[in-house]
């Protein structure tokens, strides 16, 4: 099974990279430990929050293979590793499967090479860590191998930008390594933006994914401080963002979702010979990104206190009261469920007593607290039903005017109502 390509990782990163790169002619193959994940994929039933079953057939299609035997690695000439490096429980990237796609990668990696890393890590990661499990078999960076980062650069779901049209950032550990990690990213991407080195490129992703959450919180901070004081926040940004300079919009929710959590690099460990050593790196903590989590992180409490209160005015205590819980996913139109605030919203409703269930045309079932929530088969008389209908996700499917007309009472976290149909965050 040779190739030019093997993605090593096949979640939100990877098989999107192995779709763009296949569309465009390069050979690819893609690489998971999990046999049963290989076997999900080669026959074509799409892990949550990667592609769209259709584009899915189309990759398998054109000669795309997933595989679980690392011996494949030893047969490309460019391995790009994707593998997810999800929050553990210090609030630190557990990079335990970046390892382990290095180790498989090392034991059959061959001279001249070129190995890239697009999962979201600190800044002195790849030579840090990722470098000395990639030479553990005699080989060098920079001499018998390239070696380089790229920040991963998507937007689940978007029609506007993809692969091709989104400017690929590369950095290596030598200018070499840069050079053949640009060659490699020029097949299928317009535009390669060389960073000066390895620590460059990756601390793009860390500026990249902080001033979302950033910017978020603000927001977030500005729904509670408008709520406060009586203002429509909704009315305040669509006036604000028809300046033409200076400002980006961004709008509230009942949480920050997806799979790039912000990265604080006060949480970083120090790496000696691939292992973290110290607990953490030496610097300065970014003060804005742990303030941003605090932020965030009380949001799905503050949707939950919102919601008792607007059953309050009416005469009812959240308590026996039946909620109705529209969009469960992390972003509209995905399936994608991961980092969604809906799973602690609907943790806090049932712990205060209230009478849960959900609507999402992406998500058959739902769990919250290790029980089945009851999916409505019928929207409009659930929402009718209900005594609070909470819209936690905006799916392009939902009739929002004609719902919050339907609904007994209405919660919109999205500011996706028209403007007195409901209550919004």
């Amino acid at each position: 099974m040779a190739a030019d390509l093997a993605v090593l990782g096949l979640g939100h990163t990877g098989l999107p990279l192995a779709q763009a790169a296949t569309a465009a002619g390069v050979n690819t193959i893609g690489y998971d430990p999990d046999p049963a994940l290989v076997a999900e994929i080669n026959a074509g039933r799409v892990p949550p929050g990667t592609l769209a079953a259709a584009e899915l057939r189309r990759l398998l299609a054109v000669g795309f293979r997933a595989t679980a035997d690392p011996a494949a690695l030893g047969r490309v000439r460019t391995a790009v590793i994707c593998a997810p490096t999800p929050l553990g429980a210090d609030h630190a990237l557990d990079l335990t499967e970046v390892a382990a796609a290095a180790r498989a990668l090392a034991a059959h990696l061959r001279p001249h090479t070129t190995v890239v890393l697009e999962s979201a890590v600190y800044p002195g990661t790849t030579e840090g860590f990722l470098r000395p499990l990639l030479e553990a078999h005699g080989l060098r960076a920079g001499r018998d191998f390239h070696l380089a980062y790229s920040p991963s650069r998507l937007d689940p779901g978007s029609r506007d930008f993809h692969h091709a049209n989104t400017p690929k950032v590369v950095g290596g550990c030598t200018p070499a390594c840069t050079e053949a990690a640009a060659a490699f990213y020029g097949r299928f991407s317009e535009r390669v933006v060389r960073a000066r080195g390895l620590r460059e490129a990756e601390a793009v992703k860390l500026l990249e994914t902080n001033y979302r959450h950033v910017n978020i919180a603000f927001v977030n901070e500005m729904a509670v401080y408008c709520h406060d004081l009586g203002v429509d926040l909704w009315d305040v940004i669509r006036c604000a963002e028809t300046k033409p300079y200076g400002f980006q919009a961004f709008r509230p929710g009942p949480g920050v979702g997806g799979p790039s959590p912000a990265l604080d690099p006060n949480a970083a460990p120090a790496f000696t010979a691939g292992l973290a050593t110290h607990p953490r790196l030496p610097g300065h903590p970014l003060r804005m990104v742990e303030l941003a989590q605090e932020v965030n992180g009380r949001m799905p409490r503050y949707v939950v206190q919102r919601a008792a209160s607007l059953l309050n005015e009416q005469g009812k205590s959240l308590r026996g009261a039946r909620v109705l819980l529209l969009g469960v996913t992390y972003k509209a139109d995905l399936a994608d469920q991961e980092g969604a605030p809906a799973k602690e919203i609907g943790s806090r409703l049932i712990e205060l007593g209230a009478q849960l269930a959900y609507h999402d045309p992406y998500v058959p079932q739902w769990r919250v607290l290790d029980r089945p929530v009851p999916r409505a088969d019928s929207l409009w008389e659930a929402a009718a039903e209900a005594d609070l209908t909470l819209l936690l996700q905006h799916h392009r499917t939902y009739d929002l005017q004609g719902l919050a007309v339907k609904a007994q009472l209405m919660l919109d976290t999205r500011g996706a109502t028209p403007a007195g149909a409901a209550a919004r965050l």
